[in-house]
């Protein structure tokens, strides 16, 4: 299953506070405490879900990693799963959120009184194609957007000359409260204002070209600066450069899914390359030299006289750089054999007479490499 975007499950915005990030966490851990939704499993998913995404955000280093790379960036190095955590887990290591007292409800009061709705822009979703040379350099793309954008005419606000009314429902708090009773005792419940949508504020006269909403929909160029070493999958984040928010709010982000382009010679394992190198058999007796594609271009390698068929040469760091800065890969070439499948009259004649020479004949298990061979195999399990 896909997961949330950690902002949208604790309901802050991308630039909240530490303490914002915590009260957001503190509210929904008790909307969703088992106690209070006893039997519900819904419920202690979305419990386990926020703890996940507190555990994250309240962690300057991981919260950077996220920002910028979305999940993906975060690999195993989270330490946290809150589908694999249990409850008392959860409860111990942010018990010191609620004073120790995170199994109750006692002390959990408070108002949110007076707190207006902030609206938010919608995240974008764009993919961007990389070849192995922009992948291991890192690169400057330009791509265009159509998407929703403030409106030049209001600034954004929906209002044609500015003006606002107080909402007559909730008089400028953006909420309404209802108390009602329940086997647990009288409870308190908030939620937006029906009337103004949470924002407290009515617009008297609306903009004639985004009616109301402070948005219109635009084309958009942005500049997006792809990091070295990003792999196919992996999921970028731009902050505030996807959808404009209604009436001034916060602009989702802009995530990149990145599409990696199959190069023709060099295959990718993870932060390393893999080039197949084909020689013939008078090369791979005699020895040569043979030239070896690079991402940025082509090195010659020497092959020594009797290089055996599946034998890999590496090439320290010629290959990818890692994401997070932990050095680079190398390029691994294995080495294969050509075998003509066609042979004219004097080709076949003069293969037929080296067949007959003493350094043609057997096998590393049977001929005079026999020692060479069987101390290979012995040192492979020492």
């Amino acid at each position: 299953m896909t997961k949330r975007d950690y902002y949208e499950v604790l309901e802050v915005s991308k630039n909240a506070s530490a303490d914002e990030i915590k009260k957001a966490y503190r509210k929904k851990a008790i909307q969703y405490h088992p106690d209070k939704n006893p039997g519900n499993k819904e419920a202690e998913e979305k419990f386990k879900e926020a703890a996940e995404a507190y555990e994250v955000l309240s962690n300057p280093e991981k919260k950077q990693r996220y920002d910028q790379f979305g999940h993906a960036g975060l690999g195993s190095s989270s330490g946290f799963s809150g589908q694999s955590m249990n409850m008392d887990d959860i409860f111990s290591m942010f018990g010191d959120i609620f004073g120790g007292h995170f199994g109750g409800f006692g002390g959990f009061g408070g108002s949110s009184r007076g707190r207006q709705r902030v609206n938010r822009g919608q995240n974008l979703r764009v993919k961007v194609r990389l070849n192995l040379g922009e992948i291991a350099n890192g690169t400057e793309k330009k791509i265009k957007v159509k998407k929703y954008v403030s409106c030049t005419a209001c600034q954004g606000t929906g209002a044609k000359d500015g003006s606002y009314s107080t909402c007559y429902t909730c008089h400028g708090s953006g909420q309404v409260t209802r108390i009602s009773n329940t086997f647990l005792g009288q409870m308190q419940t908030t939620s937006a204002c029906p009337t103004c949508g949470g924002e407290g504020r009515i617009i008297t006269n609306k903009c004639t070209v985004c009616y109301g909403e402070g948005i219109v929909k635009a084309d958009e160029v942005i500049t997006l600066n792809i990091p070295a070493g990003v792999a196919e999958g992996m999921q970028l984040s731009v902050s505030g450069k996807g959808n404009a928010a209604r009436r001034g709010g916060i602009n989702g982000d802009l995530i990149v899914v990145v599409e990696e382009e199959e190069h023709p010679e060099l295959i990718r394992d993870e932060n390393d390359l893999i080039y197949n190198l084909f020689l013939n058999i008078p090369d791979l007796a005699l020895g040569t030299t043979a030239e070896i594609p690079t991402v940025d271009g082509k090195v010659k390698v020497k092959i020594e006289a009797g290089t055996q068929p599946e034998k890999i040469l590496r090439l320290r760091g010629k290959g990818l750089p890692d994401v997070n800065g932990y050095g680079r890969g190398d390029i691994l070439v294995r080495v294969h054999a050509w075998i003509p499948s066609r042979l004219t009259p004097d080709e076949k004649r003069l293969l037929e007479k080296l067949s007959q020479s003493p350094n043609f004949q057997g096998s590393p298990q049977t001929g005079p490499n026999k020692k060479d061979f069987f101390e290979k195999m012995k040192g492979m399990f020492e």
